[in-house]
């Protein structure tokens, strides 16, 4: 294990930056996304959650797939580059980094995403232990460890003082990169932030919500159930839920005329809109309603059925400090449950 003070850490945001690209947590304006490092940038290790989540550095909000050129009856097609150089995300909360593992089972799975696997492949990512859990988070109900992230680094932050270690082979290889602005440290402090975190996670007002109904939960009576009827209620449909959420996953394919060209690119998709997944004969999902439904029970019934049990839900609670009505699935966990 390494330390470097925080005072010194731009220190280590130059010796990452000298030789891969850095995106970091940064404040512009009143919010705080990841960004591309530069000097002087306003760094917020401090911050709890980005707007958004980290998922943007692996499967971006928009991006160009391919491009057509036309000249006569001849078409010139020229598909994207993937990306071939590395690249660190750092200050990824344990809650985000667990969400890459659940886009992983998505994305990389046959067929595979090539854009998303060249990201993943050539991403370093630098993630950061909590030390001061909010109200809104539940990580822990889905078996993550907000002391101990998933991640190629893990890094810690102890009053005044920054620790790093190198969980995979990408993280040693990173770390030797950084190794001249680090120094050796003992892993005591750590392990007693660790044990101080893990104490105020038992005492937060989510840590009582029961999951164990849905580990075993009839997939068509948790559809069937008439909760649906009450929850959907109040939902406006904006889909801010499903752009913030780090483990959505959904997209729309579109072309684009530059003037000189087709651009094809695709973003971000959002369930709960009513033109989602439109085709010539209309919608599966004509009411706010069943789209309301569809994105929780994807979420916590579909995807656990087909990847051994995982819900699609990492706990960040985004959705409940985002939702214009507060509405939010940990609603839906106690409402489906029976506790109202």
């Amino acid at each position: 294990m390494f330390k470097i003070s925080m005072n010194e850490a731009d220190k280590l945001f130059k010796a990452i930056a000298e030789s891969d690209t850095l995106y970091l947590p940064i404040e512009k304006g009143d919010q705080i996304e990841f960004y591309e490092y530069h000097e002087g940038a306003n760094v917020r290790l401090d911050a709890l959650h980005t707007v958004k989540s980290a998922k943007d550095a692996f499967l971006p909000n928009c991006e160009t797939m391919m491009e057509f050129k036309m000249e006569g009856k001849n078409i010139e097609i020229k598909e994207a580059d993937r990306i071939a150089e590395e690249f660190v995300v750092f200050g990824v909360r344990a809650c985000d980094a667990r969400s890459f593992a659940i886009l992983d089972k998505v994305y990389l799975s046959d067929p595979v995403d090539s854009f998303y696997a060249a990201r993943r492949e050539h991403g370093i990512v630098v993630s950061m232990a909590c030390n001061r859990p909010e109200e809104t988070c539940f990580c822990n109900k889905f078996d993550i460890d907000a002391t101990n992230p998933e991640g190629d680094v893990v890094v810690w932050i102890v009053g005044d003082e920054l620790f790093w270690e190198a969980k995979t082979e990408k993280g040693t290889a990173l770390t030797e990169k950084v190794k001249s602005v680090l120094t050796d440290a003992d892993s005591e402090p750590v392990e007693k932030q660790q044990k101080e975190v893990k104490a105020i996670m038992e005492k937060l007002p989510l840590n009582s919500m029961d999951m164990e109904y849905l580990k075993d939960a009839d997939m068509m009576e948790l559809f069937n159930s008439p909760k649906w009827n009450e929850l959907y209620q109040s939902c406006l449909g904006c889909g801010t839920c499903t752009f913030i959420c780090p483990t959505c996953q959904c997209y729309d394919i579109r072309d684009y005329d530059t003037g000189h060209g087709i651009v094809r690119y695709r973003c971000w998709d959002s369930c709960m809109y009513k033109d989602f997944t439109m085709m010539a004969h209309g919608t599966n999902r004509k009411t706010q309603m069943e789209r309301f439904r569809q994105r929780f029970m994807h979420k916590l019934s579909y995807f656990p059925i087909n990847n051994d049990g995982e819900f699609g839900c990492v706990g960040c609670g985004r959705c409940i400090s985002k939702c214009p009505i507060s509405m939010n699935i940990t609603k839906v966990i106690k409402a489906l449950g029976g506790d109202n």
